[in-house]
């Protein structure tokens, strides 16, 4: 019993290994079978996708260059054709000359050969214009006395310069009210601290001097040598305070009587007077004790730095006078004028200071008034001013006025000097 027992049991063990054997060889034949048929189809040593890359040109990847990856760059035409041309200069060292083509500059040759250019103001076909002012201007001028004398009462009776063309205590009381020229709807109320800034009475009442000299700053005044003939009149205008030391002396003189002020003059050049004083103080010295004419009352915003200008000469003493110009006598001149043809909004400060003249003057002489670009003498180019270059902006007409002057030069009413001293 115990024999047949043991006999099964190793039966079974036999059995057991033999299924163990049987399932290793059959896993061992799939895994064999199965990496047979997936590696049939695999070329391991061909990269086709690669190899056809590199026979490509080389290109510049997406990443780092976004409008270029069309591009072959074997094919250059634009960049050949720049090298053919002629050497240029770089945007960076040029910033006007990056077009231009050294071997090739005939505009500018042009330019050189021709005369001196002036600026905006140049005056095209002027030699016609010029010629035309000479026609009048080159008669022998002689004085007519009366016409003289109509102009001379007509500005006394409509105007009354010799009263009336500065405030004064006499003609401006306190509490009376001061109207704007510029400014029709408004006006200042004269209080007593504003009355004692004006003189007590017209410097012009009931004098006349026999010779007067209207200096304005025209660049026609420059190598003049007209500064003794100023020098040598009664009576001397200036206008904006212009420059007249060193090199200017010769040709405009120094002696002054009356120096307007407009506060474009000043204001800019020395801070509008809001901080130190003296420099603009000592830029007055050289008109000595003349007056100091200010278009306080012009407009509203002219008041406060006339008025300053007017404490700066109090504060620091110097000889010179202060003294207001009377915006009623402004008004009654533009009236005047308008009768005469004049049609400018406002009047310069130019023919302003030459109506006063033909009232207070027996003989009136005008320098520096020239409106045009070119000498009337050979046609040079000429500065707008004598001292410098800078344009104004005007309200009125240059031209429209000194073609007034040339009327009033012509019908012997005054005489207009243009050229240099001793020539005319």
């Amino acid at each position: 019993m115990i024999g047949l027992l043991w006999e099964g049991r190793g039966m079974r063990g036999h059995c057991f290994s033999f299924m163990l054997t049987v399932l290793f060889l059959g896993t061992l034949l799939t895994t064999f079978i199965w990496y047979m048929s997936n590696d049939s189809h695999v070329e391991p040593h061909r990269l086709p996708a690669p190899k056809k890359t590199e026979k490509r040109a080389p290109s510049v990847s997406s990443d780092s260059c976004n409008d270029c990856s069309h591009v072959e760059p074997h094919r250059l035409p634009a960049p050949k054709k720049t090298e053919k041309r002629a050497p240029s200069v770089s945007s960076d060292s040029c910033n006007d000359c990056s077009h231009v083509e050294p071997d090739k500059l005939p505009p500018q040759k042009k330019t050189e050969e021709k005369a001196p250019s002036v600026s905006s103001d140049n005056c095209k076909g002027c030699s016609k214009v010029i010629n035309k002012v000479l026609e009048h201007y080159s008669q022998t001028w002689t004085k007519q006395e009366e016409n003289y004398q109509k102009y001379r009462s007509q500005l006394h009776t409509r105007c009354r310069g010799s009263e009336k063309a500065i405030l004064t205590q006499a003609n401006t009381p306190v509490g009376s009210k001061i109207l704007y020229d510029g400014e029709k709807q408004r006006f200042r109320k004269v209080t007593l601290e504003l009355f004692r800034t004006f003189m007590k009475e017209s410097p012009f009442s009931n004098k006349t001097w026999d010779t007067c000299a209207v200096v304005g700053n025209g660049g026609i005044l420059t190598n003049s040598n007209c500064g003794n003939t100023i020098d040598s009149t009664q009576f001397v205008i200036r206008c904006n305070l212009p420059p007249l030391e060193n090199e200017f002396k010769a040709h405009v003189g120094s002696k002054t009587d009356i120096v307007t002020a407009n506060p474009s003059s000043y204001m800019k050049k020395f801070g509008g007077l809001q901080g130190q004083r003296r420099p603009f103080v000592d830029s007055l010295q050289k008109y000595g004790n003349s007056m100091m004419l200010l278009p306080a009352f012009s407009f509203a915003f002219s008041t406060p730095p006339c008025l300053r200008a007017l404490y700066s000469v109090e504060d620091f003493e110097i000889p010179i006078q202060p003294v207001f110009l009377n915006p009623e006598y402004i008004q009654n001149l533009t009236d005047f004028w308008r009768s005469q043809g004049v049609r400018e909004i406002r009047l310069s400060t130019g023919l302003v200071v030459t109506s006063l003249a033909l009232e207070i003057c027996t003989n009136v002489h005008l320098y520096g008034f020239w409106p045009f670009s070119h000498h009337p003498h050979g046609f040079q180019p000429l500065t707008h001013h004598y001292y410098d270059d800078r344009k104004a902006n005007y309200f009125h007409s240059m031209p429209s006025e000194f073609k007034l002057l040339l009327q009033l030069h012509s019908q012997g009413v005054l005489r207009l000097h243009l050229g240099q001293c001793g020539e005319q």
